[in-house]
């Protein structure tokens, strides 16, 4: 039995992926860029930068995107760049596409050059975590800004085929992410049509290994700057459970490590992205803090869904 998503991919033949909130949300797209390599893909990785790609990457592509190579200059917080080498040390193709925090206008006319330059037929955003589909009438929106910002710079960029994949389900609580309001927003997009199915990361198995070995190599190149998210979804796929901290950024909270954060949910881009109702507000934007500003206002009038604990 096969989820939608992957019967949606069978004629794609060069693959975007890229993690749409920064840091380290394109480690939670290493076991789908795996998965896809082995049905013989061309496959490229890219991710929004928390980095000073600007000062580290020489290689400019479009107005905010830049190339991460084994020239680009090591930082003292540079994800990107450690998965050069992690790419390399497996024998894949030591580069990743970097965007800098901007504006919606910028980051598409980046994503335009990137899918002209690589030939792109399908682009696949990755949140790490759910916050991704808050629509803006949640009680709290998490991060939202920079999921928002790729979304809505992709949902204009002019590509056969795109998607929005989550991995992650339940840590976002720790970002005061309503789950129940998550779940309601999936629900809506069913109905609509713009859900794809979910489907399993499993340890074991060369995508879910993948994904901890990045992890793993991350935190030895990082250790004081380890992924909350990151770290929650590997030991959710070690089969850890409840209150289990990864990370000492997390001390003095409690957490839920639990199965359902190794399931991707999968969604038809346009669908997740026209929910929004701070679209408009943000589509031209030239900086990252238009698109702050525009959505703390759009939040603070917005009629907003009362806080929801799950029945369970």
């Amino acid at each position: 039995m096969r989820i939608p998503f992957f019967r949606e991919l069978e004629t794609s033949r060069r693959v975007l992926i890229a993690g749409c909130g920064g840091g380290f949300d394109i480690v939670s797209g290493l076991p789908l860029y795996v998965a896809l390599q082995h049905q013989g893909k061309r496959v490229f990785l890219a991710n929004l930068s928390f980095a000073r790609v600007d000062l580290a990457c020489p290689k400019k592509i479009g107005p905010s995107a830049r190339l991460v190579d084994f020239d680009s200059r090591m930082q003292g917080y540079f994800p990107e760049r450690h998965l050069v080498d992690w790419l390399a040390a497996r024998g894949d193709e030591p580069k990743i596409f970097a965007f800098e925090k901007s504006g919606v206008r910028p980051t598409c006319r980046s994503y335009e050059a990137l899918v002209r330059l690589l030939d792109i037929d399908t682009l696949i955003l990755v949140d790490g975590g759910t916050d991704s589909l808050m629509k803006g009438d949640e009680a709290a929106l998490g991060t939202i800004e920079e999921d928002a910002l790729s979304i809505v710079a992709a949902n204009e960029t002019a590509c056969p085929r795109k998607f929005l994949v989550c991995l992650g389900f339940g840590v976002d609580h720790f970002h005061g992410v309503c789950h129940h309001s998550f779940l309601e927003n999936a629900a809506e997009l069913i109905r609509s049509g713009g859900f794809l199915g979910c489907v399993s990361v499993s340890a074991g198995e060369p995508e879910g290994d993948a994904l901890l070995d990045a992890v793993d190599f991350l935190n030895a190149r990082q250790p004081s700057s380890k992924s909350i998210v990151a770290n929650s979804i590997a030991s959710a796929l070690r089969g850890d459970f409840g209150d289990r901290h990864a990370t000492e950024r997390t001390r003095g909270s409690e957490l839920f490590v639990n199965p359902l954060m190794s399931l991707y949910w999968c969604f038809r881009l346009e669908a997740v992205a026209r929910k929004m109702g701070f679209y408009d507000a943000i589509a031209g934007s030239e900086t990252f803090h238009e698109i702050e500003s525009a959505i703390r206002i759009h939040h603070a009038r917005v009629a907003k869904r009362d806080w929801k604990n799950l029945p369970l």
